[in-house]
């Protein structure tokens, strides 16, 4: 297939490497003229995968018509937050038969909506929506770039574009099971970037490894709540999408949400903390969307809420602990 991968960032470079040993005609467009001159010259990416050897054949582009034109498959590697301003940029490129793979994870501030959803809003009068989906799951581009062993989902309204991306991925390192419950699969990618602030926090904090399985836990509900509000299946927050990619994102070295809550748990504040940082952390952004979309749907999610409070009303990490822990008793609903 001829496919381009719209985002030069960590994850999509990763996944350009997954795609280009498939032997499909990768094309990675970089905003930054500079990362597609490396990646073309030197086979690196200096910017977001500094230490990885890309494929000599891997090929760059910062020319947005060139990437964006006469493509099978267009995979969205952008920051949500940007997934509009790029999807309209590409819609003028497009001949309707394309397919549409967003692998980014948040939710659009106001909106509300996931980033399948900007995608099909945007695109509506050129894709159909059986033609847009999402790739998810426990998946840091670091180990997906090095090859080591991965497993995510793919998820469409459409069963047989589902497959297609399954097929498209699937490699022996990166296992690709199809999930056809797409609004499941996207709040439980978004949310638990939120969890993996806090989770940070409390490492930071010291706060212990009793603390961590309780946030992970309560978090986990939390996203679950949301989720099957808006019409989500439970069984999605056990699997891949759900559990799994909660673990990763808060556990591991590699996570950028992670690291935001672990300085913040350290006492610096997120300006600071956001200077020094090359990459974008999903969640910061995504806990104001899901703090006010929870609040306009009357969900009960106390931990976003403390997130929210600590990253953009200045509350202290120990007093958010404090007041989490001094709820009102409860019976365990896990629901």
């Amino acid at each position: 297939m001829k496919i381009s991968v719209i985002g030069a960032g960590s994850w999509g470079t990763a996944l350009s490497v997954v795609l280009q040993s498939k032997g499909h005609e990768v094309l990675l467009w970089a905003r930054e003229p500079e990362i597609a001159e490396a990646v073309n010259t030197r086979h690196h990416n200096p910017t977001y995968l500094p230490d990885l050897d890309l494929p000599p054949s891997m090929e760059a582009t910062s020319d947005f018509s060139r990437a964006a034109s006469g493509r099978d498959m267009l995979v969205f590697a952008t920051p949500s937050h940007t997934m509009r301003e790029i999807a309209e940029r590409t819609k003028s490129y497009l001949s309707g038969n394309e397919l549409v793979v967003t692998v980014s994870k948040g939710i659009e501030k106001q909106s509300f909506m996931t980033m399948t959803q900007v995608l099909t809003e945007v695109f509506r009068d050129v894709i159909i929506e059986d033609h847009i989906g999402t790739l998810s799951g426990p998946s840091h581009a670091e180990e997906v770039a090095r090859g080591k062993p991965t497993v995510v989902v793919s998820a469409a309204n459409s069963r047989a574009t589902a497959r297609i991306i399954q097929e498209t991925f699937m490699t022996p390192m990166f296992r690709v099971y199809v999930n056809h419950d797409v609004m499941g699969v996207e709040v439980a990618a978004a949310v638990k970037n939120i969890m993996a602030i806090a989770a940070g926090i409390v490492d930071g904090a010291d706060l212990g490894d009793n603390a961590k399985a309780a946030l992970l836990t309560r978090g986990l509900l939390e996203i679950k709540r949301l989720g099957t509000r808006l019409g989500a299946s439970q069984d999605t927050f056990s699997g891949l999408a759900g559990v799994g990619d909660l673990i990763v994102t808060c556990t591991s070295e590699h996570s950028r949400n992670r690291y935001v809550g672990f300085h913040i748990g350290k006492g610096e504040k997120l300006q600071d903390i956001r200077k020094r940082m090359s990459m974008i952390a999903e969640g910061v952004k995504t806990t104001r969307s899901v703090y006010e979309w929870s609040r306009h749907l009357g969900i009960e999610m106390p931990i976003t809420e403390m997130v929210y409070r600590v990253l953009f009303e200045e509350k202290e990490p120990m007093q958010a602990m404090f007041e989490l822990m001094t709820r009102e008793s409860k019976e365990e609903i896990l629901i």
